[in-house]
């Protein structure tokens, strides 16, 4: 039985999402192989090479398959895929756009947000915002599987490459959409699904100008910066903030949660994380529910009062 699994990258290199997709491939036990699709990606196939457990790097190459659209790559994964077992992808923007053409055009279903491997044919992944726990079990002869990368270890990389690139010459035609441009937000701050500290604001911020307050501590901590949806909505940060179930899944070792209520489809992004402050002025936020630790108080009083206590351990 084989494992093929969908490398998220920039052409440059491997993204952690699929580290982690990786290491809950492992927990299957059969082979794996990876894909990466891409124009001019061959730097990002070569770092693909250095991940361990993976036992053939595929490469699709061409300027068809420019900016990884879903139309046509997930035509391709199909046509590789029929000839595996497992078809796997992380439950990130990119796996939910194209795992679930995969899934139709071969005509079976498709398992998403998988958090634990039962067996070789029943996964465990949450529903309702993550209060249930779902148990599935499929009988399909190809399983396709999401991972919450969150829930499974990275691999790690090797010294040297480990295996050779085989390169997929098929070149499957764009027709139903094209590029036209994408807006990225360029921070020299860790990236928010990998960061080991995040901080994250919400609707308590009350605009986007004191939304900036959390970046002193964020440079302080080498954290990333992350918001509620209440925040994104109401324009104070970039939708690539966002936390939660419609957002980012995040699991860092430090979440602190400034002016965030704790409602549902937040804590369904952060509630894995290891060690969880909330800073909110309501005693009754839902957000403590879930924090190891809580501040009552006005965040614009102890956002200062945090930013001088973290110079004084800098400086000492």
């Amino acid at each position: 039985m084989k494992t093929l699994i969908v490398a998220e990258h920039d052409n440059q290199r491997i993204k952690l999402a699929t580290y982690h997709t990786i290491g809950a491939a492992v927990q299957l036990g059969y082979e794996i192989d990876l894909l990466v699709i891409g124009e001019q990606c061959q730097a990002a196939a070569e770092k693909a090479r250095l991940l361990t457990s993976v036992k053939h790097v595929l490469v699709a190459d061409n300027a068809v398959y420019a900016h990884q659209l879903a139309e046509n790559t997930s035509a391709l994964i199909a046509e590789v895929g029929k000839n595996y077992d497992y078809i796997l992808a992380g439950a990130t923007t990119f796996g939910k756009n194209i795992l679930p053409r995969v899934a139709a055009l071969l005509d079976v279903a498709m398992i998403s947000d998988v958090t634990n491997i039962v067996s070789a044919d029943t996964f465990v992944r949450p529903i309702f915002a993550g209060n249930v726990l779902a148990t599935v079990q499929t009988s399909d002869k190809i399983k396709i599987l999401s991972i919450r990368t969150t829930a499974f270890p990275a691999v790690k990389e090797l010294a040297s490459p480990s295996v050779a690139l085989q390169s997929i010459t098929q070149a499957i035609p764009n027709i139903q959409s094209r590029f036209e441009k994408q807006s990225l937000t360029q921070s020299a701050r860790p990236e928010l699904t990998s960061a080991r500290i995040v901080i994250s604001g919400g609707r308590g911020l009350k605009s986007a100008e004191n939304f900036k307050l959390l970046e002193s501590v964020a440079d302080q901590l080498n954290a990333a910066i992350g918001a509620s949806r209440a925040a994104v909505d109401a324009g104070f940060a970039p939708n690539d903030y966002q936390v939660g179930q419609t957002g980012k899944v995040v699991a860092p070792d430090l979440y602190i949660a400034v002016g965030i209520s704790g409602a549902i489809q937040h804590v369904a992004g952060m509630k894995d994380s290891k060690i969880i402050v909330a800073i909110n002025n309501d005693p009754d936020a839902p957000i403590f529910q879930i924090a190891d630790y809580v501040l009552v108080g006005d965040l614009f009083t102890i956002l200062p009062q945090l930013q001088a206590e973290l110079k004084k351990v800098s400086s000492s």
